[in-house]
């Protein structure tokens, strides 16, 4: 599984700007690891708090029960790594 701090500096590779929404298709992992990551990361409450899913354009994943498709990160997420 994908580290944090491997998460985060690919989140930040990727996004246009800190806080800017990135597909999640684009970090590389195949539909269940995507899933499988992003849903142990939203049930971890100080994990949590810094992402912000939301559904867009492109393919649809399903993370705390909802369909997704982009994730944004905010920059404080940087104090937990």
């Amino acid at each position: 599984m994908m580290t944090l701090k491997l998460l985060t500096e690919r989140y930040y590779s990727l996004a246009s700007q800190p806080g800017a929404p990135v597909e999640l298709g684009r970090f590389g992992l195949s539909l269940e690891d995507t899933e499988m990551l992003f849903n142990a990361l939203d049930e971890d409450y100080q994990i949590n708090r810094h992402l912000h899913f939301s559904k867009r354009e492109g393919p649809s994943y399903r993370i705390s029960g909802e369909e997704v498709t982009h994730v944004s990160m905010d920059a404080a997420i940087a104090s937990l790594l």
